[in-house]
């Protein structure tokens, strides 16, 4: 039963979704909307995409979380939580989320032109071409991460995700 490498199980870069830091929150927004990847025959939206510099150095990566956060309209963020939950609740008045809606989808659209950059979230952990399944488990455990950029002579050359690393566990304990 031999267990695969990163190489082995990684989307090569070229392959993987990807945007500038000076990219838009739109432009990224639809960057993923526009983009599938095929992992063993699977194909599945990205749940991040990696921002590069104007070298193509990797600076990080921006989730879809990060993009939604970066949305949020500005009146919103000042509020607080109780004032949040007043504003929106269904069930004190229906009426207030179409209030609410136009003001809400507008500011999200006054955000949607800031960069990347302001929401992304760093690299904090690598692994290499070679690397065991072991250690790639072992990094995203330990880091909670659900996706590690793959290294090989000290540049970036794919991407392995979670559900990759899963499948891989699923097809060995399928053959015990």
């Amino acid at each position: 039963m031999a267990t695969k490498r990163a190489g082995d199980l990684m989307i090569p870069l070229k392959d993987y979704p990807q945007v500038s830091y000076w990219a838009t929150l739109q432009e990224a927004v639809e960057v993923i909307e526009n983009s599938t990847i095929d992992s063993g025959g699977r194909q599945s939206l990205p749940r991040a995409l990696l921002v590069f510099d104007e070298e193509h150095n990797l600076l990080g990566c921006v989730r879809r979380r990060d993009i939604l956060r970066g949305l949020e309209p500005k009146f919103l963020k000042t509020m607080s939580v109780p004032e949040r939950k007043r504003l929106f609740n269904i069930e004190i008045d229906p009426n207030l989320v179409e209030i609410t809606a136009g003001r809400v989808g507008e500011e999200m659209k006054a955000q949607a032109g800031q960069p990347v950059s302001e929401v992304m979230q760093p690299i904090l952990a690598t692994v290499q071409f070679d690397d065991h399944l072991a250690k790639i488990i072992y990094k995203m455990i330990n880091r909670d991460l659900y996706m590690l950029p793959v290294m090989q002579d000290n540049r970036i050359v794919g991407v392995i995700r979670s559900v990759d690393v899963f499948q891989e566990v699923a097809r060995l304990l399928g053959e015990l």
